[in-house]
């Protein structure tokens, strides 16, 4: 077991937070009503985390978060993410996730096709649903069939969604492939 850290920090779209391992970024929560509803999203995530100062690698990861969410295209691939313990099918679904560029968008479908699963494109959403890491593994970036939005278990559902991809510059009524 590895000791956790959590910290909450301010983005344009709210308070979220992000918790730790030795080996990396294990969650993160997207803004709820306040910071406190967010920080107890984080310890119901993650319940052994303690809310502490973030190493460099975790405040430089927060940096790059806060920066997406106001508009820079930035990837997010260079943060270390903890994935242990996580199923085979979750790491590969993530590993294409995180391969979206901001603006841009696949279909649930076309994740399931390029991990090689071609017609698993429910099973791609459940896992995307159990995302631990929304915004690092950009489960937002992933549409329905037809460009439509689906879920989003985050909070603020759908709206969420549509607002990130907004932000990141993808125009949710019409699909950005890439």
């Amino acid at each position: 077991m590895t000791d956790q850290g959590l910290a909450v920090f301010t983005t344009a779209i709210g308070h979220c937070g992000i918790a730790w391992g030795d080996r990396g970024v294990v969650g993160v929560c997207l803004p709820g009503r306040s910071a406190e509803s967010t920080r107890a999203a984080v310890r119901k995530q993650c319940p052994e985390a303690v809310e502490t100062e973030p190493p460099q690698h975790i405040a430089h990861a927060m940096d790059e978060i806060v920066a997406l969410l106001r508009g820079e295209r930035l990837d997010l691939t260079d943060i270390e993410l903890d994935l242990e313990g996580m199923p085979e099918f979750h790491r590969k679904v993530y590993e294409v996730a995180r391969a979206i560029p901001p603006g841009k968008t696949l279909t649930y479908g076309e994740v399931a096709a390029r991990i090689g699963m071609p017609g698993s494109a429910q099973a791609v959403g459940q896992a995307l649903g159990h995302n631990p890491i929304p915004i690092i593994v950009p489960c937002h970036r992933v549409l329905a069939a037809g460009g439509k939005m689906g879920g989003f278990s985050a909070p603020g559902g759908v709206d969420t969604k549509r607002r990130i991809l907004v932000i990141e510059g993808a125009r949710p009524d019409e699909p950005t492939l890439f």
